[in-house]
C-alpha cells in the first residue's frame, strides 16, 4: 500500500538551514506500483474487487493504470471533474476555468439543481454542471465525449433553459418589482473531446474556442442575454496555438492530459496547476473512490452510447423518409412529363389524321 507520509514529505528539501521547495518530481507525486501490487489491494474489499470484474477490459485498464501510478485521471468525465473542481471545496477552480473561456473575470457563488430543467434528462452528456455567478448571471458547463446530432439546436434549447430558468426565479425573489433589466448574461459552453464535424472545417484547423451570440445586421445595440462558447478540446490538442502560455491553454491543457508526462509538462508551464495534481494524486490511497467514479463514468457512458444510437437511428429513419419522399416526388414530375409527351403526341398524331383527310 502507498505510504502517505512518503508522498507528503516530497513538498520540501534543505538546503543550508533554510527549508526550500523541493523541484516536483512527477514520478514521486505518483508512485509506480505494479498490477499484481494494486490487485492484492483491491482483492482486500471484495465488494470493489466485484465491482471491478464486472467492467470491460478498457475500463479495467485504464483504473489500473491510475492505480499503477501511469496515467492521470480522465477528468472530462463528469465524477472526476467534479471532485477536482468542486466549488464548495477548490471555490477558485471553476471560477478560473469559467473565466478563461469567456475572457471576462466572474466568480462561481454556487452550483443550481438540474431537477427544474424543462428539458429530458436524458442526454449525451459526460459533464453537466450548472453554475450561478457572483452577479446573478448562470453558465453552464458540459463535456461531450460524443458528437452529438444537431449540436446548434441543442445549444439553443439549453439556453433557453437556463434563461427560463433565471427568469422563473428572478420574477418570483422580485415580484411587483421585477424588471426585464434583473436579468443576467446566460453562458452555454460545451467542450467536446470529439468535435462534430463544423469544428474540423479545414479554415478551422488551429481554432478550438469559437463564441457566439445573436446580433443585429444594423449593428443596433439591444442587450441580448444569451452567449455561446465551444471549445473543441481534440482540435485544441493538435492547434500549434496549444502550446502558448496562458490560462485558458492550462485548464485545456489539464482537462486533455492522459499521461504522467504530459502532467509534469503542465506543471513545468503552470506551477500553479501542482496543487491539482497533488490533490488527483490523493486518489492513489482511496481506491473505493476510485472505483465509485469509474463505475459512476460507465454508468453514464453506457446511458449516453445509447442515447446516441437512438438519436443516430432518428436521424437516419428521417433521411430515409425525406429521400423516400423526394423519390416519389420525382416520380410524380416524371409522370407528368410523361403524360404532357402523351397530350402532345397524340395531338400531333390527331393533327396529321386532319392533313392526311
Amino acid at each position: 500500500m502507498y505510504n502517505e507520509n512518503e508522498k507528503r514529505n516530497i513538498a520540501v528539501s534543505q538546503k543550508g538551514n533554510a527549508i526550500q521547495p523541493a523541484a516536483l518530481n512527477i514520478h514521486q507525486l505518483f508512485p509506480s506500483r505494479t498490477k499484481d501490487e494494486c490487485l492484492v489491494e483491491l482483492k482486500k474489499n471484495p465488494p470493489l474487487y466485484r465491482t471491478y470484474l464486472n467492467w470491460p477490459d478498457k475500463w479495467k485498464s485504464n483504473f489500473l493504470e491510475f492505480m499503477e501510478g501511469k496515467k492521470s485521471l480522465p477528468l472530462t468525465y463528469d465524477p472526476f471533474f467534479k471532485k477536482l473542481f468542486n466549488p464548495d471545496i477548490y471555490p477558485e477552480r471553476l471560477s478560473r476555468l469559467i473565466s478563461s473561456i469567456i475572457g471576462t473575470k466572474v466568480t462561481v457563488k454556487c452550483i443550481l439543481s438540474n431537477e427544474d430543467s424543462m428539458l429530458p434528462s436524458t442526454s449525451l452528456l459526460l459533464l453537466d454542471i450548472i453554475v450561478q455567478l457572483e452577479d446573478g448571471s448562470i453558465a453552464n458547463v458540459e463535456i461531450q465525449k460524443i458528437p452529438y446530432t444537431f449540436p446548434g439546436e441543442r445549444m439553443s434549447c439549453y439556453s433557453a433553459d437556463l434563461l427560463l430558468r433565471q427568469y422563473t426565479r428572478v420574477k418570483g425573489e422580485k415580484g411587483n418589482t421585477f424588471i426585464y433589466q434583473d436579468l443576467k448574461t446566460v453562458y452555454t459552453i460545451v467542450m467536446f473531446e470529439n468535435s462534430p464535424k463544423e469544428c474540423k472545417d479545414p479554415e478551422l484547423s488551429d481554432i478550438y474556442l469559437h463564441h457566439g451570440k445573436a446580433a443585429f445586421d444594423t449593428g443596433i445595440d439591444f442587450h441580448l442575454l444569451q452567449e455561446y462558447y465551444v471549445v473543441a478540446l481534440d482540435v485544441f490538442q493538435k492547434s500549434k496555438y496549444s502550446k502558448d502560455i496562458n490560462e485558458l491553454n492550462a485548464w485545456l491543457s489539464l482537462l486533455t492530459a492522459t499521461t504522467l508526462d504530459d502532467l509534469a509538462a503542465l506543471i513545468s508551464d503552470y506551477p500553479w496547476m501542482k496543487t491539482i495534481c497533488m490533490d488527483m494524486s490523493e486518489y492513489l490511497y482511496h481506491p473505493e473512490e476510485v472505483v465509485t467514479m469509474f463505475s459512476e463514468a460507465l454508468r453514464k457512458l453506457d446511458e449516453n452510447t445509447v442515447n446516441y444510437m437512438i438519436d443516430e437511428l432518428k436521424k437516419e429513419r428521417d433521411e430515409a423518409v425525406t429521400a423516400l419522399a423526394e423519390r416519389d416526388a420525382t416520380v410524380s414530375e416524371m409522370g407528368a412529363a410523361l403524360s404532357k409527351k402523351d397530350a402532345e403526341i397524340a395531338r400531333l398524331k390527331a393533327q396529321l389524321a386532319e392533313r392526311n383527310k
